[in-house]
């Protein structure tokens, strides 16, 4: 299907220590392109590192060290790709660069320890890792900082190592050790005083698990400002609890006002709910090719920027937009040219679960590897529809909505029909053979699903393949265990052999 476009030794990349052994070649024009883009991020944290704050920051935390891995993450996340899914990955990963970088310089200017802007930190409020950013949008003076993303999140996905001295603080701390490793690591954090206190208030949400609220209550005293939990229902596709949840999206404006000395502005929350659907429809086309024999943006190229955009950005940053327009731009030239994102294309895959946050390249290794395209994956199937931007009252309910449809809890909660039941929906619009089954060791929301998922995926016909992982801590399953399951599966069961043979058995426990 098309012309090969991958590198045939892609495995040859991973031979060394921390950073890899050599830049892929991609031929002139993809290899010059892919180079500039690899200047642009260097210059981009050159001039994050020259303004005093962020100098100092980066020396008194710990988790910035990180960070010195972007430009290696980058180029996991662009392995193989060719023509537009090499631009389009670069459009997505370097502006989340970008952004990132502009998420820490606010956190630093307004740390006492850094910038130390009072005027600034007054402005701040403060949200929870998971928590979807669209009440901000009524509130154009104040500025939303997600406190764990810079700090704990992000630096478990660019090195894979990144928060495991956090999860050790907080089990030395009296912590089981069973506990996910997400709020063990943002707890550990907290113990460890490795967060910058900043903002005037706080808004926790009752995210996916009880280890999540039970951080969020210690971490809420270690910080020592207001803050609201914002509990919005867990089975979030009954009618019955949309009034409950629209109750308390009003409560959480009313403690932002009290707190803050600011009234919700519904005409710049109407302006920047219609920038969101103007995203949300560009998404929509995206999948809509992604139906087709010509997918174009799948995989990396939007389960990672669909988070960004759909929680953190809300709408507000109408950089999103411009960026979404680019994309959506390369992707209808690709789909016109039927490029196709690997030399063969053997399996469609749909990846379900919550992903392996110290490999979420693994998806790229799937269609480098073995052909198999991931499609779309579940943390990015939120929610796709249009919300009002005229009717205050539906707002409410909109934003409930939003709410209780937030990453990690979309499909994890909510009930058998969004866990269950549109796995095989989403199979059959994508027209998927295979599923990528996600199975976090540390998470029990959809352990009870197991059985189920086995019995319908026979029943169907569609393959489905488990992939055990400990989500921040890959002490418990590392990168090789989980592609270990993959090559025992294609290869027993379907009897295949692998588009490139080195990366079917490579060590990367020593690289970022």
């Amino acid at each position: 299907m098309g012309k090969k476009i991958n590198s045939e030794k892609l495995g040859s990349l991973y031979y060394g220590k921390k950073t890899k052994k050599r830049r892929e070649w991609r031929g002139v024009s993809d290899t010059w392109y892919d180079y500039t883009r690899w200047l642009h991020n260097w210059s981009v944290m050159a001039k994050f590192m020259a303004k005093p704050a962020n100098l100092k920051g980066f020396f008194r935390y710990r988790w910035m060290g990180n960070y010195l891995a972007v430009p290696d993450f980058v180029d996991r996340h662009t392995e193989g790709l060719r023509g537009p899914q090499l631009r389009i990955a670069h459009q997505e990963f370097d502006f989340i660069v970008e952004h990132v970088c502009d998420t820490i310089g606010n956190l630093f200017r307004a740390d006492p320890k850094c910038g130390n802007d009072e005027e600034f930190n007054k402005k701040i409020v403060v949200f929870d890792e998971n928590m979807m950013s669209q009440i901000m949008n009524g509130f154009p003076n104040l500025h939303m900082v997600c406190r764990e993303i810079p700090i704990v999140y992000t630096p478990s996905t660019v090195a894979q190592e990144g928060v495991l001295h956090y999860i050790d603080v907080a089990e030395e701390f009296g912590l089981p050790s069973d506990v996910c490793p997400m709020p063990a690591a943002e707890l550990g954090c907290a113990i460890d005083d490795d967060y910058p206190l900043v903002g005037v208030c706080a808004v926790n949400c009752n995210t996916t698990c009880d280890g999540s609220l039970m951080g969020n209550g210690v971490e809420a005293r270690r910080f020592d400002i207001p803050t609201f939990q914002l509990a919005v229902p867990i089975r979030h596709m009954q009618q019955s609890v949309q009034e409950y949840g629209a109750e308390e999206i009003a409560n959480c404006i009313k403690f932002i006002e009290d707190q803050t000395g600011e009234k919700f502005d519904w005409d710049h929350y109407f302006k920047c709910m219609e920038t969101f659907n103007e995203e949300t429809k560009l998404f929509r086309e995206w999948l809509d090719i992604s139906r087709t024999n010509h997918p174009q943006v799948i995989g990396n190229n939007v389960a990672l920027y669909r988070d960004a955009y759909y929680q953190v950005g809300g709408g507000r940053d109408p950089r999103f937009l411009e960026n979404d327009q680019k994309i959506t731009d390369l992707a209808y030239k690709g789909y016109e040219k039927k490029v196709s994102c690997v030399s063969e294309v053997r399996h469609r895959a749909v990846l379900w679960g919550v992903q392996a946050q110290y490999y979420t390249a693994f998806p790229i290794w799937l269609q480098n590897c073995w052909g198999i395209l991931p499609l779309i994956d579940m943390l990015s199937l939120t929610s796709t529809e249009l919300y009002s931007t005229t009717d205050k009252q539906q707002a409410l309910y909109d934003m409930a909505d939003l709410y209780m449809k937030m990453n990690m809890r979309n499909r994890s909660n909510g009930g058998y029909e969004v866990g269950v039941d549109d796995l095989w929906r989403f199979c059959e619009e994508f027209h998927a053979d295979m599923v990528i089954m996600y199975e976090h060791i540390g998470c029990k929301a959809v352990a009870g699903y197991h059985g189920i998922f086995e019995e319908q995926a026979r029943e169907r016909g569609i393959h489905l393949i488990w992939v055990t992982h400990g989500l921040m801590d890959p002490r418990k399953a590392g990168r090789k265990d989980m592609r270990d399951e993959v090559n025992r599966y294609m290869r027993t069961v379907l009897r295949e052999e692998p588009l490139d043979p080195s990366l079917e058995e490579f060590q990367d426990d020593n690289n970022w």
